[in-house]
């Protein structure tokens, strides 16, 4: 298997002197929170493990708008599985274009 890192939705950057992957997520193409969030963490979880082997000093991150973090990624049942799995997560503001927060 091989990344893309020019990907449209797998972005390489770098976040002061570390080099990160930015894996962004709208969670509007789905019907359901809960299915976009399993594809989302499935494939975090495949690009997180695919980057240890092509570039193990890239940090994976999830970037997710701040109104899917503040209803769906607060329910407990999110929030665990985050935890879980180790997400790293980078929280935006759709309309301003900025980053919000970083969540490690």
């Amino acid at each position: 298997m091989a990344i893309d890192l020019g990907a449209e939705k797998l972005l390489a950057a770098m976040k002061g002197d570390q080099k990160i992957a930015v894996e962004v997520k709208s969670f509007l193409e789905h019907s359901s929170a809960i299915s976009e969030f399993h594809t989302a963490l499935g494939q975090y979880i495949n690009y997180r493990t695919a980057l240890k082997k092509e570039e193990s000093d890239r940090i994976l991150y999830l970037a997710i708008p701040t109104k899917t973090y503040d209803s769906f990624f607060s329910l407990q049942f999110t929030e665990l599985t985050v935890e879980e799995n180790q997400v790293k997560l980078m929280v935006f503001d759709v309309e301003q274009e900025v980053i919000v927060t970083w969540k490690n």
